[in-house]
C-alpha cells in the first residue's frame, strides 16, 4: 500500500485501541486522560467517516465509469458523465481533508503567536494600511476569543504605523495565523491623493510562535541594553523620562525596540517577549533544517519577498497568490472575517502535501 492508504489503515487501528481504551473505568475515573483520549477518538472517528465516504464516492465513480462506456443513449451518457465530473470533483475534496488530517501537527500549531507588521513600499499609505491590518488582526482575534496585548507600536501622526507588534493568546492561534506570514500588497486610492490615481503599498507580516521563558534561555551578557526617550504618541510622559529600550542580542544581532510603557521594566519585559520569539524561531530552523524546508514547499517560507495576497479596493478583490484564487466582499475581510480565507489555506495545504505523497 502507499503511504496514504498506510496512514489510514493505521488511523483505523488506533481507532479501535482508543475506543477500547475508552471502555475501561479506571479512564473514565482519570478525567485528564480520558478528555484527551475522547479528543483523539473524535478526531480518528472523523477520520474514519470521510474514509467510509471515499469509499463510498469510489464505487459511485467507477459504477458511473462504467456507465459511460455501456449506455448507449447519448443523452443518459451525458447525465452520467456530468454526475462523474461531480463525483470526482467531491472525491478530491473529501481526499484532500483526510491528507490534512493525516498530517503530522506542526509542532508550534498549539503556541501563542507574536504578530509583527511593518509599513513596506508606499510612504503613508503603507503605513495607513499597516494599521488597517492590524485592527484586523485584532477583530479576527476577538472573533476567536483570543486575547490580544499591544506589546510595540511605531504610530505617524495621520493615525498609520510604521510598525506594530502584539500578542496574542488562544487555542491554536498559530496554527490559523501561521498562513499570514509573507507581503501584503494593497491597490487603492489613498486619501492623501488628490488626484483619484490607484497606488500600490506593501506591508510584510512575521508571525512567531511565542517562547516559552524556560525554552530560551537567554545570557545578560550576550545583550546590549539602551535606554532613550521615548517618541511619538503616548502621553505626558513622552520625551520626558528615558523609559524606552533598545535590546541588542550580540551573538546574532537581532534587535527589539519598546517604548509604549510608562517603565523601563515593563518595556523592558515586552521586549524581552519578542526577543525570545525571534530566538525560538531561529532555534527551529536551524535544529529543524529538514523539516523546515519541507514546510517551505507546502505554505511557503513566510521571507518577507514572498507576495502572498493584494487587496484591490476599487475591484473590491482579494486574490491570494498561494491559492491563485479571487475573493470578493473586502469590506466584511477587513472586519475580521479571516476565517474562511484560512480554512481555505489550509486545504490548500492539504492538496500540495497530497502532491507530494
Amino acid at each position: 500500500m502507499g503511504t496514504f492508504e498506510e496512514k489510514l489503515a493505521q488511523a483505523e487501528a488506533e481507532l479501535k485501541q482508543v475506543s477500547g481504551e475508552l471502555a475501561r473505568p479506571e479512564i473514565v475515573q482519570n478525567h485528564e486522560r480520558y478528555a484527551e483520549l475522547s479528543r483523539r477518538f473524535a478526531h480518528l472517528r472523523e477520520l474514519h467517516d470521510l474514509h467510509t465516504q471515499l469509499q463510498e464516492l469510489d464505487a459511485d465513480i467507477a459504477k458511473l465509469e462504467n456507465d459511460c462506456r455501456e449506455l448507449k443513449d447519448e443523452d443518459l451518457r451525458q447525465l452520467a458523465r456530468d454526475e462523474l465530473a461531480k463525483a470526482r470533483a467531491h472525491r478530491q475534496g473529501v481526499h484532500d481533508r483526510i491528507q490534512f488530517k493525516l498530517m503530522p501537527p506542526d509542532p508550534n500549531d498549539t503556541r501563542d503567536v507574536i504578530l509583527e507588521l511593518r509599513a513596506g513600499t508606499g510612504g503613508d499609505e503603507a503605513a495607513l494600511f499597516a494599521a488597517e491590518m492590524l485592527r484586523m488582526y485584532t477583530r479576527f482575534a476577538e472573533k476567536m476569543n483570543w486575547q490580544v496585548e499591544v506589546l510595540h507600536l511605531n504610530e505617524i501622526g495621520i493615525g498609520g504605523i510604521k510598525e506594530g507588534i502584539i500578542a496574542i493568546k488562544g487555542t491554536h492561534a498559530y496554527s490559523h495565523l501561521k498562513y499570514e506570514r509573507g507581503v501584503h500588497r494593497v491597490q487603492r486610492v489613498p486619501v492623501t491623493e488628490s488626484g483619484g490615481r490607484i497606488h500600490t503599498s506593501t506591508i510584510t507580516v512575521a508571525v512567531l510562535p511565542e517562547a516559552d521563558d524556560v525554552e530560551v534561555r537567554v545570557d545578560e551578557k550576550d545583550l546590549r541594553v539602551d535606554t532613550f526617550r521615548a517618541s511619538g504618541a503616548g502621553g505626558q510622559h513622552v520625551n520626558k523620562t528615558s523609559s524606552a529600550i533598545r535590546i541588542t542580542h550580540l551573538p546574532t544581532g537581532l534587535v527589539v525596540t519598546c517604548q509604549d510603557e510608562r517603565s523601563q521594566f515593563q518595556n523592558r519585559e515586552k521586549a524581552m517577549r519578542i526577543l525570545r520569539a525571534h530566538l525560538l524561531q531561529r532555534a527551529r530552523e536551524q535544529q529543524q533544517q529538514e523539516i523546515t524546508e519541507k514546510r517551505r514547499r507546502q505554505v511557503g517560507s513566510g521571507e518577507r519577498s514572498e507576495k502572498i495576497r493584494t487587496y484591490n479596493f476599487p475591484q473590491d478583490r482579494i486574490t491570494d497568490h498561494r491559492l491563485k484564487e479571487n475573493l470578493h466582499n473586502l469590506p466584511e475581510l477587513m472586519k475580521g472575517e479571516l476565517l474562511p480565507l484560512i480554512e481555505k489555506l489550509k486545504a490548500w495545504e492539504a492538496a500540495q502535501i497530497s502532491t507530494e505523497d
